[in-house]
């Protein structure tokens, strides 16, 4: 008896020809770089060490398109993004020790927002491994254990022949809902030796589904149908999983408002009379929230950003749908359905019924109304017309991305990003230099689209050696640095520590930097935005 999985694989005759006839000098670095292309990569980010040399040298002898920049933590911010800009699975190639590292906060950024970094690190030499006291450049006792903590899974290859299956293992946990970052750790040696293993030429990395069981949708739908006031939350998972026609058909079946969190922007269109927006943090929306008698939180784990502060307490039934399992019921008591939210929204389409409720746009209204008359003092007007400002003068699908600053802090809340995932920001860990490398990465996946970079004065510090990178790769990204003194700083401590003059810094890179005011910013920003490579308006409120 013959069965579909006994069935023989057969090399098709390209195959065997390349098999047979390996190119001379290959290398266990040769190994990786073919794995990378068999699963579809072209692009990679990373900073040479001397580690990773063997690794290095094969993607300088490939097809793969190298982005370096200046460090490695901006390396995988740049990585992120690309991530997030694509959905694809990215590789960031790091050396050892302190180069590794480095790498960690951005990594730590990537895992907070699902972004699938497929992190490939070099190791000292196999003889070294494990006892940290054979003096080798860059050594540690226990590299990995420095990941396993932040990175979504660890692997490691130690021989030649471990390297296609195990970059492929990573690759298939990247993407796998939830998707995130992976670690994989590979020696030097094993990296820089020849190597006698045909060319990989068939690798497969297939992400696993993670679809609802259908007892928790039906329960699910029937208490949407029949509640009086339902609500939806919006998180990030809604955009990880290009979930936002589902959400919409959903909440216009159910006559239900959304309120999109912070790593959600974009989920749901800002101006939909069902639209609740992004203002989490307002008082007026946790009450509304509280209020509800049936909320359905979609691709969100109500964590701080996203409860007010823990602040929110529902007082009605709770749907949770999360891809990730240690998020699900971890801070409210929920119908926990473990799933990715594409495919939840979806079953939940296929069993819920209308729900006529012709009172749920004017409820909003009466919302947005309230938070409007708290939000627009005098205090805070110059920061919504700064945001109108960046706006108008962003076209609609040019992607923004937005260091810790008071500014942007006011954007979580107040700025409308038009499309999803559109808006991103360091929200998820709160590092940081996070924008003008990300922006960097989102202009190499998606070229030719305008790519917005905000910062204030003390992130900006973090990042401004990737002016170079910008130039380098002539990328089309405009960074708009706040200089307001350092808004990143505690007031307590009175810190305003010394800065150069950006706009002099920019234009020795052979940046083109604009010095603008409040007044004349949608103008500047707009002419920046239209000008083809890097450039930089310098803003002092």
């Amino acid at each position: 008896m013959t069965h579909d999985h006994d069935l023989v694989l057969r090399p098709t005759e390209a195959q065997r020809a390349a098999a047979l006839a390996p190119p001379p000098g290959r290398t266990g670095g040769d190994l990786v770089v073919e794995t990378l292309c068999s699963l579809g990569a072209n692009t990679v980010f990373g900073l040479p060490g001397q580690r990773a040399l063997g690794l290095f040298d094969a993607v300088d002898r490939s097809d793969l398109r190298f982005v370096g920049l200046r460090t490695e933590n901006n390396a995988g911010f740049a990585a992120d993004a690309y991530g997030r800009m694509t959905g694809e699975a990215v590789p960031l190639l790091l050396s050892a020790g302190p180069a590794a590292l480095l790498a960690l906060p951005a990594l730590a950024e990537a895992a907070a927002a699902s972004a699938p970094v497929v992190a490939i690190c070099a190791q000292v030499p196999v003889a070294g491994l494990g006892g940290g006291r054979r003096g080798h450049l860059g050594e540690l006792r226990d590299q990995s254990a420095s990941f396993r903590e932040v990175v979504k899974s660890v692997h490691s290859a130690r021989t030649p022949s471990q390297i296609p299956s195990v970059i492929a293992e990573a690759w298939e946990s990247a993407l796998t809902a939830p998707p995130g970052p992976v670690y994989v750790e590979i020696p030097e040696d094993v990296l820089r030796d020849e190597t006698v293993i045909p060319q990989v030429t068939g690798v497969d990395a297939t992400p696993h589904e993670l679809a609802p069981r259908p007892e928790l949708t039906a329960v699910a739908a029937h208490w949407l149908e029949n509640a009086a006031r339902p609500v939806i939350i919006a998180g990030g998972g809604v955009i990880r999983s290009d979930a936002a026609g589902k959400l919409r058909l959903l909440a216009e079946r159910l006559n239900a408002p959304v309120v999109t969190t912070y790593g959600g922007k974009g989920a749901f269109p800002w101006t939909h009379p069902l639209s609740l927006q992004s203002w989490l943090e307002d008082r007026h929306t946790t009450d509304f929230l509280e209020d509800a008698d049936v909320l359905l939180v979609v691709g969100s784990g109500l964590g701080e950003l996203s409860s007010n502060h823990h602040t929110f307490f529902p007082t009605g039934r709770v749907v949770q749908i999360e891809a990730d399992l240690g998020k699900l019921e971890s801070n409210h008591a929920a119908l926990g359905i473990h799933a990715d939210a594409r495919l939840a929204l979806q079953a939940l389409l296929e069993t819920v019924a209308d729900r006529e409720d012709p009172t749920a746009p004017e409820r909003v209204r009466l919302l947005l109304a309230d938070i409007a008359a708290r939000t627009t003092p005098q205090a805070q007007a110059p920061e919504h017309q700064l945001l109108a400002s960046i706006r108008a003068a962003l076209p609609p699908r040019s992607p923004s991305f937005w260091d810790m600053t008071a500014l942007s802090c006011r954007a979580w809340s107040a700025f409308d990003p038009k499309h999803p995932n559109t808006m991103h920001s360091a929200q998820g860990a709160g590092g940081l230099g996070y924008a003008f490398p990300a922006a960097l990465g989102a202009a190499v996946a998606e070229p030719g689209t305008p790519v917005l970079a905000v910062s204030g004065d003390g992130g900006a510090m973090y990042s401004i050696a990737e002016l170079a990178t910008a130039v380098q790769h002539a990328l089309d990204v405009t960074w708009l640095i706040v200089d307001d003194g350092d808004d990143e700083a505690p007031r307590e401590t009175a810190a305003d520590p010394a800065r150069p003059d950006f706009a002099a810094l920019a234009a020795s890179f052979g940046v083109p930097a604009t010095t603008t005011t409040p007044q004349s910013l949608r103008a500047d920003l707009t002419k920046a935005l239209k000008t083809p490579g890097p450039s930089l308006v310098l803003l002092h409120p």
